[in-house]
């Protein structure tokens, strides 16, 4: 049967529609709002599968172009690749689900979402998270919580759920949040830099409205919910597992103290103790041992922490790691830096271009934009953690951590009509041990000052953690990567020292309060202020003078009357600057000219071709012309290339004169000056030049 339900969320309509459409998937919901369609499918395999040492979960979501009445660009006229905005999306689909399945669930699991119509008014994002919770509800996949996603902006001190991307655009903070009735999973957000008390009224505001949302799903497993499947987690052999721990605890327990050892040696320390676990038991036992000591290593790891408030590098929990900076390293970048903080290391550079280098991007959207200048590329290869593996393009994670620390500086790079470049960014990982993509943003930071660029103020990032039983709880500040692993939060925070610019917050169990949340934001808030402090031990401001191997983009203005004439006709006066003193040019409509170059002196000349070809006569100034036809009532004399005004024979000489070529030839330099505009004619005396002069020297004479 065709079932439908309405949630009213903020004056804004969603619908969730189930029955209709892909009827053989285990949970299928359409989500509408406006005229956004978004098809959400929910799948799960009845076996588990063999072998899987986490659980196999698949989101994958996908915009079509005929969604919105567009073609595909480029030669293939079908869909290809994910773009950025559907790889992140699909993460923002996996990252609230995956930590709710029930401990221990393998059986393979896709969740779908497919854009099947767009409203250029209405962001999708927020309705496939909405409709992966609502297909998983109604499903009989055994995932029992109900879940809910929106986007929130905050705009002009005011907060509005699920914004317009217009609304998103002018939003002074952007936040999507997943949650459930008993709390936050997930944050995505980024900003122009607004206060954590901001923040946590954008965190409340979207938890209530997720509240309303769930409100309707739970309407909608009334009345097409399926009964769920039986699923019981194997419980664990409590005889093997007291045998093993008997055996390696004390040993394990000093091998994790990364304070000791370092991350190599840990590990080094730690695989020992596991093949001296599994090799106490007969073989067909040895899985399942090495299984029982993954769960003593966490059990010890949280009882360290809670119990003995111990971390494993013996760090306080609001303590950052040991901070290094050095920027200028590469001599032939336009920026470059390299930050350290505890085994984690970032080496960043900037390259600067033109606007010719904007990636160009292909939205859903029709008023967003067409390229972008800015972009942050994050690449982590396997030599950063001691591993080996295939060198292949970036995937989820990657892409997902750049465009995290890219959020968190766009922020403060200045507006292009003050700093007319593009920019890229690229951090590649050296050493990984907790935080990357915030070593990332000060890295990213460090770099764009060496190269010159004139950042509105400098922006630090931090990882914090919490590890969580019952009411008992631990925030830890700049946590390593086995805190990460075996922690309940993963929150990061980037910022300047007075607003919060980005934040990406995952949470393991859906009942962390607002005033844990309020706590581990001041706690990062101060954090942040140390790394801002270490940061301007390396360099203070953006250098005066960029790179000598960056190029320079000079801006000048021509009237919008003379870019035709710029141009030229089928572009040949432009083409012909460009051959002539090899710089780039491009040509705005509002008469904004941009030359780029990489040579000071091609620049200059090209500078001066342009101010010759477009530059506008000026009342009262003089110019030194050529006579470049001779008529009975005068003589026209040219200005600049292509620009002529009329001599007339009146105005020639200061006597009376009878013929024009009795003064004067074609090909003659003479002085002149513009003594009136009428239009476009240009009305030119020698005679008034020659009145001053005369002038001048007598007034010399009488000194």
């Amino acid at each position: 049967m065709h079932h439908k339900v309405q949630i009213d969320l903020d004056g804004r309509v969603i619908t969730l529609e189930t029955g209709k459409l892909a009827k053989q998937a285990h949970g299928a919901v359409l989500v509408g709002c406006g005229d956004s369609r978004v098809l959400v499918t929910a799948c799960a395999n009845a076996d588990p599968k063999v072998g899987a040492s986490f659980f196999p979960l698949t989101c994958d979501y996908r915009e079509f172009t005929y969604s919105a009445g567009k073609y595909p660009g480029g030669f293939i006229k079908r869909e290809g690749r994910p773009s950025e905005k559907e790889v992140i999306t699909s993460r923002l689909l996996d990252r609230p689900i995956r930590p709710l399945f029930p401990e221990g669930f393998s059986c393979e699991t896709q969740i779908i979402a497919m854009v099947i119509s767009a409203d250029p008014d209405v962001d999708t994002a927020p309705l496939a998270i909405v409709g992966a919770a609502a297909a998983l509800a109604i499903s009989d996949i055994p995932f029992h919580h109900l879940l809910a996603g929106l986007r929130v902006g905050l705009i002009g001190g005011k907060l509005k759920a699920n914004p317009t991307f217009d609304e998103t655009r002018e939003s002074e903070f952007s936040i999507l949040v997943a949650g459930t009735r008993t709390g936050i999973v997930m944050v995505e957000a980024g900003g122009k830099g607004i206060s954590e008390q901001d923040v946590l009224r954008c965190i409340e505001f979207a938890h209530t409205s997720c509240c309303t949302i769930i409100d309707g799903i739970e309407a909608l497993v009334k009345l097409a919910g399926k009964p769920k499947r039986e699923y019981t987690p194997v419980p664990i052999n409590q005889e093997l597992f007291n045998q093993i721990e008997k055996l390696v605890r004390v040993d394990l327990a000093d091998a994790l103290d990364t304070k000791k050892y370092s991350k190599s040696e840990s590990y080094a320390k730690v695989d020992e103790q596991k093949k001296r676990a599994k090799e106490s038991v007969p073989e067909e036992q040895q899985a399942e041992a090495g299984a029982l000591f993954s769960l003593l290593k966490e059990q010890i790891f949280r009882d360290e922490m809670l119990k003995k408030r111990h971390r494993p590098d013996g760090r306080a929990f609001d303590e950052v790691r040991h901070i290094e900076g050095e920027v200028g390293f590469l001599p032939r970048t336009h920026g470059s830096s390299i930050f350290t903080r505890g085994e984690t290391q970032a080496l960043v550079t900037v390259t600067l271009g033109n606007k010719d280098d904007e990636q160009r991007i292909e939205l859903l959207d029709p008023n967003g934009p067409a390229s972008k200048r800015f972009t942050l590329h994050y690449n982590f290869p396997p030599f950063s953690v001691g591993e080996v593996a295939f060198m292949r393009s970036p995937g989820r994670r990657e892409i997902g951590h750049g465009l995290l620390a890219e959020r968190a500086i766009a922020a403060v790079l200045p507006d292009q009509k003050d700093f007319p470049y593009t920019v890229r960014i690229v951090s590649d990982i050296l050493e990984s041990n907790g935080s990357s993509s915030m070593a990332s943003v000060c890295g990213g930071i460090l770099s764009l000052m060496d190269a010159g660029v004139p950042i509105a103020a400098p922006v630090a990032g931090i990882a914090m953690g919490l590890v969580k039983e019952g009411d008992d709880y631990a925030i830890l500040t700049d946590i390593a990567g086995a805190e990460d692993h075996y922690g309940d939060m993963d929150f990061k925070v980037a910022g300047t020292k007075t607003g919060v610019t980005a934040l990406q917050m995952d949470i393991k169990v859906p009942n962390v309060s607002m005033s844990v949340l309020k706590e581990a934001l001041e706690q990062a808030r101060k954090a942040r202020l140390h790394i801002l402090g270490k940061m301007e031990e390396v360099i203070t401001e953006p250098r005066k003078e960029m790179s000598p191997h960056a190029p320079r983009i000079f801006t000048l203005k021509i009237p919008v009357d003379k870019i035709r004439e710029l141009i030229g006709p089928g572009g040949k006066m432009i083409r012909s600057i460009v051959e002539e003193t090899g710089v780039k040019i491009d040509v705005e409509d509002d008469g904004t000219v941009s030359i780029f170059s990489a040579d000071g002196k091609s620049a200059a000349l090209a500078i001066q071709r342009v101010t010759d070809i477009c530059a506008v006569a000026e009342i009262g100034k003089i110019y030194l012309g050529k006579v470049v036809r001779i008529v009975d009532f005068g003589a026209f004399v040219e200005i600049f290339p292509g620009t002529d005004g009329l001599l007339h024979i009146s105005e020639i000489a200061e006597t009376r004169i009878k013929n024009v070529q009795d003064e004067l030839k074609e090909g003659d330099q003479i002085q002149v000056k513009c003594i009136g505009m009428e239009g476009n004619k240009i009305k030119l005396s020698r005679k008034a030049v020659l009145k001053e002069l005369r002038e001048k020297m007598k007034v010399g004479a009488n000194d």
